[in-house]
């Protein structure tokens, strides 16, 4: 599965990489950004520049994923959004699955 979240600077967004794919709670990580949203917060709406963390990790995983995503965001509400990848090459696919069991070293 593919799961997404934004932060407001490239500087978090790598920190928060770093430390979900050193924890193997993703296989990996793109940094996407910046990008402009358009945003409802507290009553009001807003815009603002956010970079978008996509983290590739097995459906196994997403709890642990979600709970590190929970506890360490910078934001109290942040967006944890997760999608299947439906289809993909066998290779990459048991990467992903490979890396992210937890024992295993890739």
């Amino acid at each position: 599965m593919q799961v997404s979240t934004a932060l407001e600077s490239r500087e978090a967004a790598e920190k928060l990489a770093r430390e979900i794919v050193e924890a193997k709670l993703s296989a990996g990580a793109q940094i996407i950004g910046p990008v402009t949203s358009a945003f409802w917060h507290l009553g009001e709406f807003g815009t603002g520049e956010e970079w978008q963390l996509l983290l590739k990790t097995h459906s196994d995983r997403f709890e642990d994923l979600q709970a590190y995503l929970t506890e360490h965001h910078p934001w109290t509400n942040p967006e944890i959004v997760a999608v299947p990848i439906v289809a993909g090459s066998d290779a990459y696919l048991s990467w992903v699955r490979k890396t992210v069991e937890q024992g295993e070293e890739s």
